[in-house]
């Protein structure tokens, strides 16, 4: 039984999800609710500066930030049907491998199958594939309407305590300060 026979009240085409929330989802619950409400600081985060000038200097002959409705794509390998997600760092590595199992998920859901995921670390030249398996689709599925009751919070998650990566956090001040 696939996801969408399993689950008529979260219709995943329906809610427009991203694959930074699903990041956030992992990274921290109060990030993503945030996010969600687009209080958006992270313009000023010099993490994230890095991260998009690796992005526009990896891989140059690749076209991309593909669009499809609201996810995006960093690029996509048509001859062996790749999708890539470039990272600077691997620190959260788990949380990237959500975020690709989620744009595999969505682009299943969309009628298009066969295709595999990997991350690329271009600074540690580290490449990571991601498969989406019927238990991963069922696990993101239950992600996905984790995610839907956060988003429909009326106020953010409350932090119970400080992670080593807090200080770094462009929402570091809403939260602590």
């Amino acid at each position: 039984m696939n996801f969408q026979e399993k689950n008529t009240e979260l219709d995943i085409l329906e809610i427009r999800f991203t694959g930074t929330q699903v990041n956030y989802y992992f990274h921290c619950k109060k990030e993503l609710w945030f996010f969600s409400h687009n209080i958006l600081t992270d313009h000023e985060s010099d993490l994230v500066l890095q991260g998009r000038l690796l992005h526009d200097s990896s891989y140059s002959r690749e076209k991309k930030e593909i669009e499809i409705d609201q996810i995006k794509i960093d690029f996509f390998d048509l001859q062996d049907n790749v999708l890539h997600e470039v990272k600077r760092s691997d620190t959260f590595e788990n949380n990237h491998r959500w975020q690709v199992l989620f744009y595999l998920f969505y682009l299943k859901q969309k009628g298009i199958n066969n295709i595999s995921g990997e991350i690329n670390y271009p600074l540690i030249k580290k490449k990571i594939e991601v498969n989406l398996t019927p238990e991963k689709e069922n696990e993101i599925g239950n992600i996905l309407k984790d995610i839907n009751l956060i988003n429909n919070l009326s106020e953010p998650p409350k932090v119970s305590f400080r992670k080593s990566y807090c200080s770094k956090c462009s929402y570091y001040e809403l939260c602590f300060i």
